[in-house]
């Protein structure tokens, strides 16, 4: 998806867990395209969807008095009422929510509710976050929030949002943070610098390193990280660029050719730098997917197999 000249410019796209202009919203399928839900009343920066609920978490653009870009308003598309109002002494940057958690995200705060009640349960201070960086996994077993941990590295911070407490920091790029994501199970995430030419991938129980690609030599900015579905290990994982290209890797492939290398007596003593360099590419390009410069968001809905007469599988996804 990105943002193309419009009458009405879009000031917020996003997709639910399983998109906004300053003429409303409006709610696709994103499957057929069809449109599901609109209504004209103001702008909006943020607009998110409980799953295919009739619960969205709206913010305003600050046009309106109304329409605060400090106010979280939970809003009912069924009945086109307003349910709970949470107001703030900031602007909100980012939301993110799941059955049992509501996230706040702010430039120096983030907040936890509970998402039924609306008793707040946690507040984590964090470093400045202009951007609203963050990434949430919403499964139960695997609830996590990952949010940068430093203004002049790429750590990030692992939050355990249904236990309350700090699982890791990870630190992932010498550059800081452009870009995170969270597999849906929160078994993986994946880390882009502002460099943006490696994209790391770590497993959160562990905080360790699986592996990393090379998007590419020269720098450029990562507008988007998705994983593919999947109960387990994701098959790929996609990245959008400031290059208009979308890329593809073969997250399943790289995992285990890179943990058998490691068995071996050099890839166990080889530095991280130089077994970065030795990760093969599994690496496809859409190019011109975007228009170079348009800030664009990608995230998988399906992926397929196909078994090939050669030793691998092709896959597909949409």
């Amino acid at each position: 998806m990105s943002n193309n000249s419009t009458a009405y410019p879009v000031l917020c796209a996003s997709f639910n867990q399983d998109n906004s202009t300053k003429n409303g919203l409006k709610i696709f399928d994103s499957t057929t395209g069809r449109l599901c839900y609109e209504k004209a009343m103001g702008a909006f920066m943020i607009v998110e969807m409980l799953y295919s609920t009739s619960l969205l978490a709206i913010v305003g653009a600050g046009e309106q008095p109304s329409l605060s870009p400090r106010r979280l308003c939970l809003f009912n598309s069924t009945s086109g009422n307003a349910l709970r109002d949470l107001n703030f002494l900031t602007s909100i940057l980012a939301i993110r929510l799941n059955k049992k958690r509501l996230v706040v995200v702010l430039q120096e705060k983030t907040y936890i509710y509970d998402s039924n009640s609306l008793a707040i349960l946690d507040t984590i201070d964090t470093v400045p976050n202009p951007k609203g960086l963050c990434a949430f996994s919403p499964s139960f077993d695997g609830c996590y929030l990952a949010l940068p941990a430093s203004t002049t590295k790429g750590s990030v911070l692992v939050y355990n949002v249904m236990e309350l407490r700090l699982h890791c920091e990870i630190d992932a790029h010498r550059a800081p943070l452009a870009a995170i994501v969270l597999s849906s199970n929160g078994m993986y995430i994946a880390t882009a610098s502002e460099q943006g030419t490696m994209i790391r991938v770590h497993l959160v129980s562990e905080a360790t390193k699986s592996c990393s690609f090379r998007r590419g030599t020269y720098p450029s900015t990562i507008y988007s990280l998705s994983f593919g579905p999947s109960m387990q290990l994701p098959d790929i994982l996609v990245a959008t660029s400031s290059s208009g290209s979308l890329h593809v890797f073969n997250l399943g492939l790289a995992i285990d050719q890179r943990s058998k290398r490691s068995n071996t007596l050099l890839g166990s003593i080889l530095p991280n730098a130089v077994n970065d360099a030795l990760d093969p590419a599994h690496h496809h390009i859409l190019h011109n997917a975007f228009s170079a410069g348009v800030k664009s968001y990608a995230v998988v809905h399906k992926v397929e197999k196909f078994a090939e007469t050669s030793s691998s599988d092709f896959i597909a996804f949409r």
